[in-house]
């Protein structure tokens, strides 16, 4: 008898979630894949590394309702800088009706970035995409999320440094979905 309850209420909390129609918001690359070598046309070129340094293209699916522009960031927890990692690009104000980034988007002319986007200076210390190029050893995680923010414009507020930046994008999500790629040398 226990055992039937509980299979019920799997089944009804199932049909629950199916009816509600209710995605998951998704961030996916025909670029990089979950957990595998990030090509070498995404890695930088300079500090040693020799890639192509293109950004990659992003698709994201299913964001909350609510939500009034997107943020991508692409973080290096791994990097041996006591406990900060490295940020490697930052987008804010992406217009809520976009669902991706073009390859190449990340490039500093920014032409290619949806109207109103604009980047942020990394950790190289550029408004522009800036690939893996960890120290030799073992590979480093590269974690891009888009964060799905409820306000439209995050403006003065994402200007600073990137921690106040990343601050203000979480004070703003509704949501969030990340692809991490691998890469070492």
């Amino acid at each position: 008898m226990k055992r039937s309850v509980s299979s019920f209420l799997a089944f009804m909390a199932l049909a629950a979630a199916d009816a509600s129609g209710a995605q998951a918001f998704e961030l996916k690359s025909p670029d990089i894949a979950e957990g595998k070598k990030i090509d070498m046309k995404h890695v930088y070129d300079s500090f040693g590394c020799t890639g192509g340094n293109v950004s990659p293209e992003l698709v994201w699916t299913d964001p909350p309702a609510g939500t009034k522009s997107f943020a991508v960031l692409m973080h290096d927890p791994d990097a041996p800088t006591g406990g900060a990692g490295f940020w490697h690009w930052l987008v804010v104000d992406i217009p809520a009706s976009e669902r991706g980034l073009k390859r190449g988007a990340g490039d500093a002319s920014g032409k290619n970035l949806p109207a109103g986007a604009h980047m942020l200076e990394t950790d190289f210390g550029e408004k522009a995409y800036g690939g893996p190029c960890p120290p030799p050893g073992a590979p480093h995680r590269y974690v891009i999320t888009v964060y799905a923010l409820k306000v439209e414009r995050l403006g003065d507020d994402a200007k600073g440094r990137t921690a106040i930046a990343g601050f203000t994008i979480n004070q703003h999500a509704l949501a969030k979905a990340t692809l991490t790629g691998i890469f070492g040398r």
